[in-house]
């Protein structure tokens, strides 16, 4: 249906959830409102009575009709003649001119009738087509859902406010507007980081994960950059502001979004191209028709009746519902799957796809840490080495601490109690467990100590990407442990399905050539894209679309909101961020990766039926149109406008049921 481009033109391509809604509410109102009045106006149709077998007909009872057809006309049909002005404008006749045709045809006729030209008159089928069309178009506006609200759960992200330290030492919290470059700001541990600019005071560990796809968090010390947007975890730092407002780091993502969504095409539905096809074939078979009547020598009434009955015809009150309501089908046995479809259009693309792109953390790993080897020393074992680790990383908010204890906690380790407790940032952790001085330390420290351990082993593991720590108890080096991102099960089974139906895999991901190298070979993805910047990612999405490739972008971070709009076709783990949700055409809100091959298996599904049911809406007309038009009339056979009516009422109910049989 054709609302979409009609609402654009009236609310520009920028306008948001309450537009969208009010919309929504308009048809709705729009639809029950000329639904009730269509009832006296069907008991009033001399034609319905006909049919009926009845005589209901009163002093100026036609009057009436045509005060409350008129009603009906413009409070109703608004929406189709104003869509019609702008299709019309546009020079590219739709859905909405069809419609508007056939009712300003049926309207024009009859209201002349009315008042006094001989013929029956057809307010019956304008309001039962008016109200046929408002439902389809209410239906499928239910089911898109609004504009996205990308831009402002981005702008959520930055805090309002922030601790800025003043001249004289004290410290005053004020609004991100007001500070300039070269101001102090002091972040506490958990707060998020108001601005981008340069660590002056303190070192401590940043969660960049939401803006750059890097799963473990970074060490900061003086001097280096920290981003607004992203997380200090461990220590106080205070930062010199560098970039404010429209040049931090979010805000040039929140341009790149915007950027990409306004450049995405609307593509046009196929009911609109069969109504625009229509639309010329009504026009040509109703002045056909009208002229081979008069030149065959009857009357004009009787030449308009005829006209007038092929034009109305022509708008098929199933064409109208055709899609919509295999979109509305569709849509909730995709929210029973866990699907929530946001873009129908892209969705309904989704079956042309060549190759799926994906983010690494997150999306294909879980974004935790587990452990994935342990190497104890010489005369010591795995479990040991675990045992004293875990005992002494469960007081840690560590990322690395949380893997070691879930590990130990798998293998029912008991751990020891611990009476002091320290962590040297950027070092590692030392403490008193059961007694003993313990210490789980970085590679850094363990050489910076000249502890002798197995370099082959560490290079190995280091090279693989994963992340090594030392243990050490009373001074002695007893094993290392490695961990890494946890690569999903249901990811490698996603991969497999793709494979079997010939789509390629892609991995993008901000993280190191190594680890990504290893999740790849983990799942058996074809093509990796290591060592991403955010801002690149849609660049590369747009570069494999240039292999004339449609391309789905799977992620969960602030830093694939760009690369999610770019794609053809958009998916959001549902654990992701909100704004990687927002910015994409439908969300997965099991998180799992393996709900992307059944997003391709229901487009294809959906896609099928809307065919069928565009076949059932205008293979009715097919029929219809040459015997209004009485191309059967030499041997006593034209069609009524009231068996023409039986006959639109099949083709309704046939698509109907149609696309209530659409199964996942």
């Amino acid at each position: 249906m054709d609302h979409e481009h009609h609402e654009h033109h009236e609310h520009g391509e920028g306008h948001n959830h309450h537009d969208h809604g009010a919309m929504v509410d308009d048809f709705k109102k729009r639809f029950y409102i000329s639904l009730v009045i269509t009832v006296p106006i069907l008991l009033l149709s001399p034609m319905i009575q006909h049919f009926l077998g009845v005589d209901w007909s009163f002093a100026y009872d036609q009057y009436i009709l045509f005060a409350l057809a008129t009603f009906v006309f413009f409070y109703g049909g608004m929406p189709f003649l104003t869509g019609a002005r702008d299709e019309l404008k546009q020079k590219n006749p739709g859905m909405m001119t069809l419609i508007a045709l056939a009712i300003v045809v049926a309207y024009g006729y009859s209201s002349a009738v009315v008042f006094g030209l001989s013929g029956g008159n057809f307010f019956w089928e304008l309001a039962t087509l008016i109200d046929i069309m408002l439902l389809g178009h209410w239906i499928e506006m239910r089911s898109v859902m609004g504009a996205s609200n990308a831009l402002e759960e981005l702008v959520k992200l930055m805090p309002s406010e922030a601790h800025k330290v003043e001249d004289n030492g004290s410290i005053t919290d004020v609004p991100l507007s007001h500070l300039q470059a070269g101001d102090l700001v002091l972040v506490k541990p958990g707060e998020k980081i108001p601005v981008d600019g340069d660590i002056q005071e303190g070192k401590t560990t940043i969660d960049e994960s939401m803006l750059t796809g890097e799963s473990v968090p970074v060490e900061k010390h003086e001097g280096e950059e920290a981003i607004g947007g992203s997380v200090n975890q461990e220590g106080s730092i205070q930062i010199e502001v560098k970039k404010t407002g429209d040049d931090t780091y979010l805000s040039q993502v929140i341009g790149l979004v915007k950027e990409a969504q306004e450049s995405k095409s609307r593509t046009q539905d196929i009911s609109n191209r069969a109504a625009k096809w229509l639309f010329y074939l009504a026009l040509a078979s109703g002045i056909i028709t009208f002229i081979v009547w008069l030149a065959l020598g009857y009357s004009l009434d009787v030449a308009m009746e005829r006209m007038v009955t092929v034009m109305v015809i022509t708008c098929p009150h199933a064409l109208g519902l055709a899609a919509p309501l295999v979109v509305a089908v569709s849509t909730s046995i995709s929210a029973k799957k866990g699907l929530l479809i946001r873009n129908r259009a892209n969705f309904e693309g989704a079956r042309q796809l060549n190759a799926v792109v994906f983010d690494k953390t997150g999306t294909l790993t879980k974004g935790q840490f587990g452990v994935t080897d342990i190497h104890p020393m010489e005369g010591h074992k795995e479990e040991d080495v675990l045992k004293w680790a875990a005992s002494l990383e469960r007081n840690s908010e560590h990322p690395l601490a949380r893997g070691i204890v879930k590990e130990a906690e798998e293998q029912s380790l008991a751990l020891e109690r611990i009476d002091a407790f320290d962590s040297m940032t950027g070092k590692g952790l030392r403490g008193t467990v059961a007694g003993e001085e313990v210490l789980v330390v970085s590679p850094g420290y363990v050489q910076q100590q000249n502890y002798t351990f197995d370099q082959d082993t560490f290079n190995n593991l280091s090279e693989q990407g994963k992340t090594v720590v030392f243990v050490i108890v009373k001074q002695q080096l007893i094993g290392m442990i490695a961990l890494a991102d946890i690569v999903r099960e249901d990811a490698k089974e996603a991969i497999a399905s793709l494979k079997e139906q010939g789509i390629h895999s892609i991995m993008l991901t901000g993280d190191n050539k190594q680890v990504a190298n290893w999740v790849a070979e983990k799942l058996g993805i074809d093509e990796v894209y290591a060592e991403v910047l955010p801002n690149e990612k849609a660049d590369q999405v747009k570069a494999i679309q240039n292999k004339g490739w449609k391309v789905a972008m799977t992620g969960d971070g602030v830093n694939d909101a760009p690369a999610l709009v770019t794609a053809d076709l958009g998916i959001a783990i549902g654990t992701g961020t909100d704004v990687a949700m927002e910015s994409a055409d439908i969300v997965l809100v099991k998180s799992n990766p393996k709900d992307v091959v059944s997003i391709m298996e229901l487009s294809r599904k959906t896609y099928q039926k809307m065919i069928q049911n565009l076949w059932w809406a205008t293979g009715y007309n097919i029929v219809a149109i040459p015997l209004a038009a009485g191309v059967l009339a030499p041997i006593g056979v034209v069609l009524s406008p009231a068996v023409g009516a039986v006959l639109m009422s099949l083709s309704t109910i046939v698509v109907a049921i149609n696309a209530k049989l659409l199964k996942a």
